[in-house]
């Protein structure tokens, strides 16, 4: 199997599915895990020096630490409209409890993070991008305009028979504005769970290059290199993106080579 995919394991006992860490991953800024909780399961978590946003993937939770107890949640799937979160920063010890799915999404906090807080779907301002076959919908769960030190986070939900993450794209190279470096972790969920869809992460130079089929509750690793996501037919696809890196702005380049498919075809 790729190093690049990571597969979910039964849940362990504070229903741990799925873990990256730095250290599995074999880079310096992104940690993800996803919780399947239920009645009687509960997560303790640390944030020491990182920050922290707990995302609901479906069902509802609860999360208490000492900055505040927020029952969040609700959507039966994830393509029941925007999630809702929270976000913790460093030094805070919380606990996770609810039912349904969970997810984790970690990123250094040198300079102890911003202020925890909601982060309610509501009030998430959806963007449909692309056009055609390329068209998808992102919510921007803790992008640019919502504060935090490192941490990027945003779901993108992809039609069967569309492409996302599209034209191929790269953000590898610490040259802000233009390009800036962002680790990436891509969850993946398909509508209806038997499907798959592919993904691809490649260099310019190709010394790396892989192509890979991804099933649902699969997380795909991206360390560099473009990237880019198909769903098939029939077979609607979600992702969790988590990104980090020295600097917290997504600034990519796109594949020279495919460039051009961003102008619709009435217009070409």
């Amino acid at each position: 199997m790729s190093e690049l995919l990571v597969r979910a394991s039964p849940p362990a006992t504070d229903g741990t599915l799925l873990r990256v860490t730095p250290a599995s991953a074999g880079w310096r800024h992104v940690g993800f895990e996803v919780l399947e909780l239920a009645p009687g399961r509960r997560a303790v978590r640390a944030t020491d020096g990182q920050e922290v946003c707990v995302v609901v993937v479906s069902g509802q939770a609860s999360v208490r630490s000492e900055h505040g107890d927020w029952s969040i949640g609700g959507r039966p799937d994830p393509w029941a409209g925007p999630p809702d979160a929270v976000y913790l920063p460093g030094a805070t010890e919380f606990v996770v409890e609810g039912e349904g799915e969970i997810a984790l999404c970690w990123a250094p906090a040198p300079g102890g993070g911003a202020p925890a807080r909601a982060l309610p779907g509501a009030e998430m301002e959806v963007e449909v991008r692309g056009h055609g076959a390329l068209e998808r919908r992102i919510h921007p769960i803790l992008m640019g305009d919502r504060e935090a030190e490192s941490l990027l986070v945003c779901e993108v939900l992809t039609p069967g028979g569309h492409w996302s993450s599209y034209p191929p794209h790269k953000h590898d190279r610490d040259d802000p504005p233009r390009e800036t470096l962002l680790e990436e972790t891509y969850y993946h969920r398909i509508r209806p769970a038997q499907g798959f869809a592919l993904q691809r992460v490649y260099s310019g130079d190709r010394v790396l290059d892989e192509s890979l089929a991804v099933g649902d509750r699969d997380c795909v690793l991206v360390p560099r290199g473009y990237h880019t996501v198909s769903a098939p037919p029939g077979y609607d696809l979600y992702y969790l993106n988590v990104m980090a890196g020295p600097t917290r702005l997504w600034a990519v380049t796109n594949d020279p080579d495919h460039e051009w498919t961003l102008i619709p075809e009435a217009e070409r």
